[in-house]
């Protein structure tokens, strides 16, 4: 029957078409839809770049509602596939290219780490400052500021500790991972040969940590936007449905708390977790990368250019125990 459909236009549907000829020929079978999205990617991206304001012109509620698709669409993924496969191959040529890759992703992660690492402390300041003002000046709130203070609730400041929680849970994880923080059960990786951990390095940046940002993604992105606008956008929607729901549209931003008075900005931790998927695949790619230039140099390449943090000269015994 998809035979029977009749379409006009290659990569859009001409006017007065039902179908493009590209999405005819993806509906045929898996690889007719991976081929006609690879060929897909490069027009899709030269659209974008060229026709910024069909996507980020947030004043017009089309234009949002675009962006809210394509940030979890097939469209994307197949965009930066084929642009993560550009970079590979040019990596693959260029020894020198990939290993710069390593670096400013590993350095990207540690910068972000370290800065959000700070949470950790804010976090232990404000909960002592809470106990002070509960149990020794008997306060119900706390104020913040000169002229026009920021004054909340004691139980807003409490709940608020799990944003500080969650930035540095979210913003740190890969920072952790370069740092060979992680907690990892060895059961065969460190009796294996030294090409073999690469390989298997290799397999897991590909098939465990890459799928799985890439999944928690999809679901957090559209988590995301039904926290921020209505009518409530779905991952199951398609572009044609969205582009009507954007009549209706408008923001929506959450701003309930589980307690009358206690935090209320829990959309936050939407963006965490996209950020969180974000940097999960830069470091994924960053693994990957090094897992090859690893195999390829040999023994002598072991952390070759590995920023890790260290207590000082003396203290080794101590490194990698915190």
């Amino acid at each position: 029957m998809a035979d029977d459909v009749v379409c006009d236009g290659f990569f859009r549907a001409a006017e007065g078409a039902k179908i493009s000829c590209l999405d005819k020929f993806q509906d045929g079978n898996l690889i007719n839809f991976v081929l006609g999205n690879i060929l897909e990617a490069f027009y899709n991206f030269f659209a974008a770049l060229l026709n910024p304001g069909m996507w980020l012109d947030w004043s017009n509620s089309e234009s949002l509602m675009r962006f809210i698709y394509y940030g979890a669409s097939v469209e994307l993924f197949f965009v930066l596939f084929i642009g993560l496969v550009i970079v590979t191959a040019v990596g693959f040529w260029r020894k020198n290219f990939m290993w710069g890759c390593v670096r400013a992703l590993e350095g990207f992660a540690n910068t972000v780490g370290r800065f959000f690492a700070w949470a950790g402390l804010l976090m232990v300041l404000q909960q002592i400052i809470i106990v002070f003002m509960q149990r020794i000046f008997t306060r119900p709130d706390i104020s913040i500021g000169f002229g026009i203070p920021l004054q909340f609730d004691i139980s807003w400041f409490a709940e608020e500790l799990k944003l500080f929680n969650a930035l540095v849970v979210c913003l740190c994880v890969s920072y952790t991972f370069v740092q060979g923080g992680h907690v990892r059960v060895d059961l065969f990786y460190a009796g294996v040969k030294y090409r073999t951990k690469r390989l298997i390095d290799m397999f897991g940046a590909v098939f465990f940590m890459l799928p799985f940002a890439i999944v928690t993604w999809l679901y957090g992105w559209f988590f995301l936007w039904r926290h921020l606008v209505t009518p409530n956008p779905s991952a199951s929607d398609r572009l044609e449905l969205l582009l009507r729901k954007s009549r209706l549209l408008k923001w929506n931003v959450e701003t309930i708390g589980f307690s009358p008075n206690g935090f209320n900005g829990y959309f936050l931790f939407k963006i965490l977790l996209c950020a969180f998927c974000v940097m999960v695949i830069l470091q994924a790619i960053s693994t990957f990368y090094r897992a090859i230039l690893e195999y390829r140099e040999g023994p002598e390449s072991e952390d070759k250019y590995l920023d890790r943090d260290t207590l000082g000269e003396g203290e080794e015994a101590f490194e990698g125990t915190h």
